[in-house]
């Protein structure tokens, strides 16, 4: 192993970051995080020893590598390109919503302080170059008045009582809250009732009060794993019907515009007919939901199955029809097409928002 070249500089600055994180971490551990031996460990101590850094070992079952209590580095071993990504977060609008502005931007401050002059540039540029918006198109993006409340609670691991409006109506809970989720600028609660982990929506909590006492976590649960989890259940539960439909060119170009992304991602779509129409499956919600999600494209589709969605959509037709008729109809399709409606159309060849 070369111990002159980069990968060793890379090495020695992962230990001394780490011990400067973590206060204490044993030789068996910087080796396997590392992917080295522990003799390569045991020199790389070593070296850093040599070099004037304050690091000894303590021994026992609790032992490891420390640095010296106080012991600060600046952060010069970082590369610009690792610098400028930690300014690619693009989260201080959402820092701010949980309450966390002020130490976003001290955090920021500091570590700008930290960084050698030539990195620090580069930071600057990051920020002005790339930026973050959560919400989706034409939504715009929650700001729970309780939110930092409850950003305390789970970070100081502490019970709490809501009062929270779901479709079902107003109810009162006591919960161990576990994480907050932010999708698609909605904020979530995901918390322990009971026996259960559940999920809640922050802008339905009514009221919220921090109770007494320290909540006891499991080890073994992961935010991000049972996010993807709940989230992959309730797409799946939320389009629990298969539909089969006819959609003209422009409709097929107008999916992803019309659909959510789940139905979309699921389609099969068929080779397309002489006049240019395709046979599209896809999975829907029930009746009443997939028939007004499905209307959205007017007359560019037909829906050949199931036969209680084309039924009802064909009522909903009828009594459309008798609703607008006039003495002097026009057929669909004739006229001009509203213009907000052209650029839409005109930008189809391009992913959609």
């Amino acid at each position: 192993m070369d111990y002159t070249g980069p990968m060793r500089a890379s090495r020695l600055l992962f230990i001394l970051t780490t011990l400067q994180a973590r206060g204490r971490a044993s030789a068996r551990a910087l080796a396997d995080e590392y992917g080295v031996s522990l003799r390569t460990i045991y020199r790389d101590v070593d070296a850093l020893s040599a070099a004037g850094i304050p690091i000894y070992s303590e021994r026992g079952n609790q032992g490891g590598y420390r640095l010296l209590d106080g012991y600060r580095t600046r952060l010069n071993g970082m590369s610009a390109l690792e610098a400028e990504v930690l300014f690619l977060s693009g989260l201080s609008g959402q820092a701010a919503e949980l309450g966390l502005d002020a130490a976003c931007a001290s955090a920021r401050d500091k570590l700008l302080a930290a960084l050698p002059a030539d990195v620090r540039e580069g930071t600057s540029k990051m920020r002005l170059r790339f930026h973050l918006d959560v919400p989706g198109w034409f939504e715009a993006s929650e700001r729970p008045a309780c939110l930092p409340q409850l950003a305390q609670a789970v970070w100081g691991e502490q019970p709490i009582r809501i009062r929270y409006r779901s479709w079902k109506g107003e109810n009162e809970r006591e919960l161990d809250p576990l994480g907050i989720v932010l999708k698609g600028g909605a904020w979530y609660l995901v918390a322990r009732c009971g026996a259960d982990v559940r999920t809640y929506r922050v802008s339905r909590i009514l009221d919220l009060q921090l109770l007494d006492g320290h909540i006891e976590r499991t080890s073994d649960f992961d935010l991000p794993a049972y996010w993807a989890e709940n989230a992959r259940r309730f797409e799946q539960e939320q389009h629990p019907e298969q539909a089969t439909l006819r959609l003209s060119p422009w409709g097929i170009k107008m999916m992803e515009a019309f659909l959510p992304p789940y139905s979309v991602t699921h389609a099969t779509i068929g080779e397309a007919g002489q006049d240019g129409w395709r046979t599209v499956t896809l999975p829907v919600g029930p009746v009443r939901h997939a028939a007004y999600e499905l209307l959205r494209f007017g007359a560019e589709a037909e829906v050949l199955a199931p036969e209680a969605l084309r039924s009802h959509i064909g009522q909903i037709a009828r009594t459309l029809a008798q609703r607008y008729a006039t003495t002097q109809d026009t057929p669909v399709g004739d006229g001009p097409m509203p213009s907000t409606m052209r650029s839409t159309v005109d930008c189809c060849d391009t992913p959609l928002p």
